[in-house]
């Protein structure tokens, strides 16, 4: 990859510098901070997925926070794969899918229940965390057919997708982990006036040190405390990362006009940020006809007969909502 030094207000003007725009996620570095991480704009992306399925704005920016959040961590992947992140909780939201296949395609969907989800809006406890209600976080990174998966749980228990990843990055990776997510739906002119569009923003910053003993001070959030030495004065640098992020606000994580570089350039460019090339995101569905039809082949005659209504097999992507129609006759057993 390519790196860029942001050195000057004058080095980030948008035409010279070259950004990355919407629908990209940028890596970056901070040196002097030992840290590291990726920062993205989702906009056309995300509108396609949430405004495909219709569904009310609390299950929207739910899931619009777990799209942000795959794809954060979805594309640090170095190898051909898969990252999924999937909920199963007991809240009106009681499931969300979303994977992200590297180099670039993304899916999702939630399931919720209707009922469930009016008395809680009229309740007043939609948020993210009420909607989720206790259950588990599974973070999966699949490396193909002939390699093992790797799973990761992290319990839900009324608490937000922000505090379950640095919570899942604190147990499991012991990386001290910062995770920034916002979502909003904004009015856009269009040819046919105002249109509203969906549009979600998110940061992750992990503390990396060349020395691995610097991960175990107990004055670093989510160390273990087990090292009972002193502080070094220079472990400030991962407080000091925690506290340039709780500067930024909701709006800058989704301006479109601020970006991604300019935002890693007003966080940390007295500490010199080096971003790198962007990846793109890509709204793309793995179904296809063929996937589809080789599972039916596995069904019995039975199980056939029991999928056939008015004639025919209706099937229907819950990511993509594609649907797909099969004649029954084609899974007829050979005579």
């Amino acid at each position: 990859m390519t790196g860029i030094v942001l050195v000057t207000e004058t080095d980030i003007k948008l035409g010279e510098f070259g950004f990355a725009g919407d629908d990209h996620v940028v890596p970056f570095e901070v040196a002097m901070l030992d840290a590291r991480g990726r920062v993205v704009q989702l906009g056309a992306v995300l509108d396609a997925i949430l405004s495909r399925h219709d569904y009310p704005e609390p299950v929207a920016r739910l899931l619009a926070e777990a799209v942000t959040l795959t794809v954060l961590l979805g594309t640090s992947l170095k190898f051909d794969g898969k990252f999924i992140l999937q909920t199963r909780s007991d809240g009106p939201v009681d499931m969300l899918v979303a994977d992200f296949s590297t180099p670039q395609s993304l899916r999702a969907y939630a399931r919720f229940d209707e009922e469930r989800l009016q008395a809680a809006m009229a309740a007043g406890k939609a948020s993210p965390a009420d909607l989720m209600g206790a259950g588990v976080l599974a973070l999966t990174i699949d490396q193909g057919q002939y390699m093992q998966r790797y799973q990761g749980i992290v319990p839900l228990d009324s608490t937000s997708l922000e505090e379950a990843a640095r919570t899942y990055f604190r147990q499991s990776e012991q990386i001290p982990t910062e995770v920034r997510l916002s979502v909003a739906r904004q009015l856009v002119r269009g040819d046919s006036g105002k249109e509203e569009h969906w549009r979600a923003g998110g940061l992750l910053a992990q503390f990396l040190p060349e020395s691995s003993e610097r991960l175990r001070l107990p004055d670093l959030p989510g160390g273990d405390g087990d090292n009972g030495d002193a502080p070094d004065p220079t472990d400030d640098a991962w407080n000091e990362v925690v506290a340039l992020l709780g500067t930024v606000e909701s709006d800058e994580l989704l301006d479109p006009t601020v970006g991604s570089e300019r935002l890693l350039y007003r966080l940390f460019h007295e500490h010199g940020v080096r971003v790198f090339e962007g990846t793109e995101v890509l709204d793309d569905c793995s179904c296809s006809r063929e996937r589809i039809r080789s599972v039916l082949d596995s069904f019995t005659a039975e199980e056939i007969a029991e999928s056939t209504q008015d004639g025919s097999i209706q099937v229907a992507c819950e990511f993509c909502s594609t649907q797909y129609e099969f004649d029954p006759a084609e899974f007829a057993p050979a005579q």
